[in-house]
């Protein structure tokens, strides 16, 4: 356990529980319920877009919502107070306050810029590799939901809430919570780093093998990260770059595609 992400000292006040961090198991199962408030709060986004259009439900219907760039951004959105509102109640329950226990504390411009230019060279470096094997470098995925958003108007809702709410919902869920957990388990922080990775990469089921490598990658840039300079806020500014780049990408080949 670090410093920085050691409990708060309650004092030895006689029949005071005393603050805890979730170990393995412990962080696993409350992540486990963290996922499926995830998981609720983005299928009710769903089934509220699709009783509202008034029409009889069918798989043709249900396709068309779950491909809709108006019903991604917005249960992706949702998802971000659904995830809160559980690691909220398992933080409580640890009797740390949420932020500490998220490491929601801000760094020295100077890791910025370091984490900002780390992650450049990450990206820049799966680019070429990208280009030298022939392959698309923007997954189709993301190019057929931001046409389908600019078709909807909706744009900008998905910007919010691929560049801002998964940010914040991801890293908070992943280098926040779950490493915090498992750093200071049997797993120490490297196990922790490469688990809660592993998490991540498995979180965006939309991308083929490639993108996962991708994706693995930046998540152990992202661990580390959080590991040197003991900051969530970090991780959530450098996540958001990396999907605003990603995204006016995607934009600029949906314009001239």
């Amino acid at each position: 356990m670090t410093l920085q992400d050691a409990p708060l000292d309650p004092g030895a006040l006689p029949g005071v529980k005393p603050p805890r961090t979730w170990k393995f198991w412990g962080t696993s199962l409350w992540g486990l319920f963290a996922f499926a408030a995830l998981f609720l709060g983005q299928v009710t986004v769903v089934l509220y877009l699709i009783v509202i259009k008034d029409a009889p439900f069918d798989l043709a219907l249900l396709t068309r919502t779950l491909s809709s760039g108006t019903a991604i951004a917005l249960s992706v959105i949702m998802g971000l107070p659904a995830v809160c509102a559980a690691l909220w109640l398992a933080t409580r329950l640890a009797r740390i306050p949420f932020a500490d226990y998220l490491a929601l504390r801000g760094t020295g411009w100077k890791n910025y810029a370091l984490g900002a230019l780390g992650l450049i060279l990450l990206v820049g470096l799966w680019e070429l590799i990208s280009r030298a094997t022939g392959r698309d470098s923007t997954p189709g995925f993301m190019l057929e939901v931001l046409k389908s958003a600019r078709a909807d108007g909706a744009l900008w809702l998905l910007v919010i809430a691929f560049c801002v709410a998964a940010p914040l919902t991801e890293e908070f869920f992943v280098r926040g919570f779950l490493y915090r957990g498992w750093s200071e388990s049997f797993l120490r922080p490297w196990g922790a780093i490469v688990l809660s990775s592993l998490v991540w990469t498995a979180m965006h089921l939309q991308y083929d093998w490639f993108f996962f490598c991708e994706i693995f990658t930046i998540g152990l840039l992202l661990g580390w990260l959080r590991y040197r300079f003991h900051s969530t806020w970090l991780t959530v500014f450098l996540h958001g770059l990396n999907n605003l780049a990603a995204t006016v990408q995607t934009l600029w080949l949906a314009m001239h595609s």
